[in-house]
Parts: structure tokens; sequence; C-alpha cells
């Protein structure tokens, strides 16, 4: 697992917690050298503090990169459009990533927002073309409630059709009290898992953890080994009442 990219759904599932959880565990393995990429930061403006921030604070990697940032809360590309700045171009943010996997073990790749967002208007390259390019990987963060089935359905099953790999799906917010629809999700979404095993259930409120060790310890329980969690699903399954 050199290069992993983080996708989702769809906005506001909790990708960036997600990429910050991986993160967070990979640099605490002895020796290893951890970057984290975000190419497209949208609606935040110039030195606000964006996703990569969030990382940093959570996770405590410090090798971050952001390639591009646009003030408006729009996709990349329309994003790109309506601020007159550059879009993203796709061989030198490839290129970019390419040189930073040639320097470090694990380089994360948040995406921004779903999928198939594009990053640009003219190739409207898309997460696709880069997990195509960089043979990497791929996380979908996915939320639990109704629609989830539909959605995270969709997004693997694109991901199948380009042959590509799935590294896991993680459950981006699994709140305290879940309702029916999200415990019944559960194993539908398990069982569209690599191994049919989920890569990850990461409750809700993880990312406003201050405290690092405490962060890292908490993502270890709702992640799956091959990320270097701990989850345990059969004893998972136990705290759900279908």
């Amino acid at each position: 697992m050199s290069v992993l990219l983080v996708t989702g759904t769809g906005t506001d599932v909790g990708k960036t917690v997600a990429t910050a959880a991986i993160a967070g565990l990979a640099a605490a393995e002895r020796g290893r050298r951890i970057a984290v990429v975000k190419p497209a930061q949208t609606g935040v403006e110039p030195g606000a503090p964006g996703d990569l921030a969030e990382v940093t604070r959570l996770a405590g990697v410090t090798d971050v990169h952001e390639f591009a940032r646009y003030p408006d809360p729009l996709s990349p590309h329309h994003a790109a459009m309506v601020s007159g700045l550059p879009a993203l171009d796709f061989a030198a943010t490839a290129q970019r990533i390419d040189d930073l996997d040639a320097e470090y073990d694990t380089v994360l790749v948040e995406g921004a927002g779903g999928l198939l967002v594009p990053f640009d208007s003219d190739r409207a390259w898309t997460m696709i073309d880069l997990a195509h390019h960089l043979n990497a990987p791929l996380v979908v963060v996915t939320a639990p409630g109704l629609g989830t089935l539909n959605h995270t359905a969709l997004t693997v099953e694109r991901i199948a059709e380009e042959s590509l790999e799935l590294a896991g799906i993680v459950v981006g917010s699994w709140p305290a009290q879940p309702d029916l629809a999200m415990e019944l999700n559960l194993y539908d979404l398990r069982a569209m898992s690599p191994r049919r095993e989920l890569g990850g259930v990461l409750p809700a409120g993880l990312g406003a953890v201050r405290n690092g060790r405490e962060f890292r310890t908490r993502a270890r329980a709702a992640l799956a080994p091959r990320f270097g969690g701990t989850l345990d699903w059969r004893a998972f399954r136990e705290t759900l009442h279908v």
C-alpha cells in the first residue's frame, strides 16, 4: 500500500477523518514516512485552515501537500472556473504524487466529493483517472443512513468496471444510537466490501477529539486490521440490535 486514494460516495461523509485515521495509524509504525495529499481544496479562503490542517491536528502527520485551493464551496472544476484560477492539470498532479511516492513509504490522497467529481472542465479527469495512472487502490468512505446502499453500490460497481482495486469501505460517521435502517445497512455495506469485511466503522464525533493519542486509540479500534486497526466484526455485531 504505497499510494492509497480516499474517495467518498458524496460530500460530508467523513473522508477527512477517515484519511486522518488511516494516516495516524500508518505514521504510528516505527520508521514509516507518511505524506497526505489534497489535490484540490474548495470552500476555504486563502490562509484559512483546510482539510489538511485537520489531518495534521488529528493524526500528527505534518508532511501534507495541497496542490490547489479555491474559495467557493463547489466541485473543483466549477470552483476553478468561478474563481478564475487555473484548474488542476492531470499530468502535473499525477507527477507530483509519483514524486512523493518515491520519497515516502505511504502516500494518502484525499479526493473531493465523490469518485467521479471532475477536477477540471477540459479533460474532466477524476479519481478514476488518478487511480489508473498510479495503479492505486481506493478506499470508499460512506454514510450509514438511508440512501447509502445505492450510492455505495454505484461507486463500488464503477471501481470494479474500471478493473481497479477496492481497498475497503469505511463508514465515516457511526452514531452512538444508530437507527434501524443504519444497522441493517451495515450488513449490506459489509457484503459489498472486499472479503466481506468492512474497512472501518468510525464513531461520530471522532473528528472533534482534541488529543492525538486518544484519536489514534479510537481510530485503531474502529479500523480493520488491513489499515492498522483492530476492528472485530463479531464483537461489533454484538452492539447491534438486529
